[in-house]
This record gives C-alpha cells, structure tokens and sequence, in this order.
C-alpha cells in the first residue's frame, strides 16, 4: 500500500509540474494574491475528480464516444487562443495596470470561470489523469485507492506551493517590466498548447 501510495503522489507531481495553461493562471493569481484559495480548491478537486474516475476504470469513456476528445480539443484550442490574446493585449497596456492592490480586481465568478475552463477544457489533462493515472492503478491491485488518493494529495499540495508560494516573488513583480514579461509568458505558453493541440491531434 505505502509503495502505491508513493508512486501515485510522485507520479501525479510529475505530471504537473510542467508549465501549463492552468499552471500558469494559478501563477498569476498567486503573484495577484486574488483569490488564491478558490482557484488551489478548483484545481485540486477537479483533478481529484478526475483521479477518481481514471481509478475507478472510466478511462474507457473516451473509447465509447470519441467525439468528445475532438470537441474538448478544438473548444479547448479556441479558449487558449482567445485567453492568449488578452494576456498580450495586457502586456501591450504596460505593467502598471496590473500591479497588486490597484483595485482591478477580478470578480470571484469570472476567476473561477476562467479556471474552470482552463482545466476542464483541456484533452491532455484526461490523457493525464483519466488514462495514464488510471492506467497505471491498475498495476497495484488491491491498492488503488491509496494511489488514487496519494495521487490527489500531490495534486492539492502542487497548486497550494504554487497559488500562495507565488507570493515570494512579489518583490521581483514590484516592478511593472515583470508583469509585462509575465503576462508575454502566459500569452505566449496558451497559445503554444493551443498549437499542439491543433496540429498535435
């Protein structure tokens, strides 16, 4: 059990820790500070979710109706491009609309929203957690609920040092240059994944 367990919090942080499209958002909020603990909690308990269904051997849904990958997909890709775009409208602005604590603050719905999308939308976090997690928890048998939740528990402890360890760098991000050079960042990685997802197939 220990060594399922072990492999499923290592495994679920590897597969996070590349930046992406929602690892970038929960960067940026972070460095924000605005609504932190909703976006680590929408993170979290959708990957926990979708942990369970991999674990649980729903993987095989994707099988039975395989429109819904392309849907996800090109739906996906759309929401990346759109997302990218206004990250370097933002940059183009200049950094100082976008220091903290200018009172530009998202409302609660559109953060979440935007999460949401960020996360559910996206193919390759089910190629992640749906297939490869579940996939691989069926390796240990009898022990697959201590992968899955070991699994969960290296996901909600990735988002938490990201949402409120972006914090730290607060001082680097005091300078308005930075936030431009972030927001081109984000801009440039959302439109990278959607390009992947275009011509990745």
């Amino acid at each position: 059990m220990y060594e399922a367990a072990l492999h499923g919090y290592l495994l679920s942080l590897s597969l996070i820790l590349a930046i992406g499209a929602q690892n970038a958002f929960v960067l940026r909020q972070g460095l924000r500070r605005e609504h932190v603990g909703i976006v680590v909690l929408a993170c979290a308990v959708s990957d926990a979710i979708l942990i369970a269904a991999g674990v649980s051997g729903f993987g095989a849904v994707s099988v039975m109706v395989p429109w819904i990958g392309e849907a996800m997909r090109w739906g996906g890709m759309v929401f990346l491009l759109v997302y990218g775009a206004l990250r370097f409208k933002a940059a183009l602005a200049g950094g100082e609309a976008l220091q903290p604590g200018d009172g530009s603050v998202a409302s609660v719905a559109k953060v979440l929203t935007t999460v949401m999308v960020l996360t559910w939308a996206n193919p390759h976090v089910y190629l992640d957690t749906v297939v490869l997690l579940g996939s691989i928890s069926a390796q240990y048998p009898g022990h697959r609920l201590a992968f899955g939740v070991a699994a969960a528990a290296g996901s909600f402890s990735f988002f938490t040092a990201l949402g409120y360890g972006a914090r730290l760098l607060a001082p680097v991000f005091a300078n308005p240059k930075a936030w431009v050079v972030l927001e081109i960042v984000v801009g440039a990685t959302m439109w990278a994944i959607a390009l992947g997802l275009a011509f990745g197939g």
